[in-house]
């Protein structure tokens, strides 16, 4: 049986619109963790920070490019940080299993804000971004595993209702 071109070209167009994330929604890697809040984005920042303090590990880098497009282009877009989590001590036996690996830390949470007013926090866990690192072996996987619980710990409390 024979379809016109017609009600190919739409049939493929409408596939293509159902599959594809919507518009507004960001396509967000497969390994990562993506948590939608119910809490705007500077509430969610302190949430955030709140819960790196209590998981007793460092925040060891910021960067916003909200701020600088404020500050250098006085224009506002909607808020997103990029925050590095990570603690001496972790960094030591990373260095020690795989120094390669110094790249990732600290390793990076990602606060941006939701169309809505509403913010959403994403992260690779520690075990998707130390994965590449075959030399660090079974010292570098226990330590990312370690970590992972910890992000998700950080994660949950910072985002939870």
């Amino acid at each position: 049986m024979r379809f016109p071109k017609l009600t190919i070209l739409t049939l493929a167009w409408l596939l293509v619109a159902i599959t594809a994330p919507r518009a507004d929604e960001p396509a967000w890697p497969r390994n990562w963790v993506v948590i939608p809040t119910p809490h705007s984005y500077g509430a969610l920042v302190e949430r955030f920070n709140d819960a790196v303090a209590e998981q007793q590990m460092g925040i060891v880098s910021r960067a916003s490019a909200t701020v600088g497009v404020k500050k250098l282009l006085d224009e506002d877009i909607p808020g997103n940080m990029v925050i590095g989590v990570y603690r001496p001590d972790f960094a030591k036996r990373m260095l020690a299993a795989s120094i390669p690996a110094g790249i990732e830390a600290p390793i990076r949470f990602y606060i941006t804000e939701n169309s809505d007013g509403t913010a959403t926090l994403s992260y690779a866990p520690p075990s998707e971004v130390f994965a590449p690192y075959d030399d660090g072996g079974v010292a570098l996987d226990d330590l990312a595993r370690e970590l992972d619980v910890i992000f998700k710990a950080i994660a949950e409390k910072a985002t939870a209702g």
